[in-house]
């Protein structure tokens, strides 16, 4: 009912050229406009910002509507003042926790509510909503401490910046993070100790449960995220395709060629034995249930998704084209290009010198 009367004055306010418009904010009213910076602000240009101007109810419209009318005629007539709307805003600041909630209910309104979705909240929001005073009213600087509380050049401190940005914007507090955001990127992580294609084989071979030995098999032959194992289809598998379509999953539908091809003989991988586990839970914890099995129960020496970083790698040393095997994996091509490739050794360089000059009939310089 409400959104029904906002949108029919607002359609008033549009047609006669008004240039504001009222939005429904949790349970506030607010015109949107653009105006003057406010007193203490650090931008100095004019931009588009919210007034709290009335409650969410019948009367409010009507308040508003009338409000967005004078509010026109005072930018019009250069005789706007943020003092004007001190009186209006009494009372009726809303906390940080319910500008949360607020923010929750947006969010959940422009994309599906699903365990994809709700793991994206929980990591990416509320794990950085929950440093805050949910009894405090939101300012800039409570913003700012909440990013400095980070340190410096992580990809902590960049999900503060972009999770506390969207807050900001979303509750219209004049606040630009990007100053502290820093340099991460996902250039600065450090190499990893990745296993050799003989441990990953030899590891094969000591995993005692044969279930899980299978989806062992299955990650280091296709470089799949841990929980796409139980989204596969099973019946290509069963019939000697080697070639893997995943059916659901972080990204979705997508094919992965094995390598090395061998490994899906080596690896019994045509015998499917699928271990029974519960599904019906986020991708996440699917996940960490095959971390969990394999590197508690079997005492896998390495991380299970280290197995993926090799096969990106491994397609390097095959030639593949990063563009297809960054498709294959389920992800960008920057993605590819930044993330796996740090995992990048000597060792492989090597490999892949070794392979090319073996290609050109060329005698071989001696190894460092």
């Amino acid at each position: 009912m409400i959104e029904q009367r906002i949108k029919e004055a607002n359609g008033r306010l549009r047609s006669n050229n008004y240039g504001v418009s009222i939005e429904l904010v949790g349970g506030r009213l607010y015109l949107r406009a653009t105006l003057p910076p406010k007193l203490k602000s650090i931008k100095t240009d004019w931009h588009q910002q919210r007034i709290s101007i009335a409650p969410a109810n019948t009367e409010g419209v009507k308040v508003a509507e009338k409000e967005a009318k004078i509010l026109r005629i005072r930018l019009d007539t250069k005789t706007f003042d943020w003092a004007d709307y001190a009186q209006f805003a009494v009372n009726a600041v809303p906390t940080i926790g319910r500008w949360i909630e607020d923010f929750e209910k947006d969010y959940f309104q422009r994309r599906a509510k699903n365990f994809k979705s709700e793991s994206t909240w929980k990591v990416e929001y509320a794990s950085v909503f929950k440093i805050l005073d949910s009894n405090s009213q939101l300012t800039a600087d409570i913003l700012k401490t909440a990013i400095l509380s980070t340190a410096p050049d992580t990809r902590t401190r960049k999900r503060f910046c972009l999770t506390l940005g969207a807050l900001a914007k979303f509750s219209g507090i004049d606040f630009d993070p990007s100053p502290y955001s820093g340099s991460y990127s996902p250039k600065s992580r450090k190499a990893r100790d990745l296993p050799t294609d003989k441990l990953i084989v030899d590891w094969y071979y000591k995993i005692k449960d044969s279930k899980w030995q299978w989806v062992y098999g299955l990650l280091a032959t296709y470089g799949l995220r841990n929980h796409e194992v139980f989204f596969l289809d099973l019946a290509e598998l069963r019939s000697g395709n080697k070639i893997l379509t995943v059916l659901e999953g972080k990204t979705g539908y997508r094919r992965i060629w094995p390598f090395h091809p061998e490994w899906f003989d080596q690896f019994g991988l045509q015998n499917v034995k699928i271990p029974e586990i519960n599904r019906d839970r986020s991708n996440s914890n699917i996940g960490g249930t095959v971390s969990q099995r394999l590197r508690r129960n079997e005492g896998l020496p390495f991380k299970v998704y280290d197995l993926r970083h090799c096969w990106a790698i491994r397609t390097l040393e095959y030639e593949i084209d990063i563009s297809l095997a960054a498709q294959q994996m389920g992800h960008s091509l920057s993605v590819h290009s930044n993330l796996y490739h740090t995992w990048i050794q000597a060792r492989h360089h090597q490999r892949a010198f070794d392979l090319a000059i073996s290609k050109s009939n060329r005698p071989m310089p001696p190894k460092i």
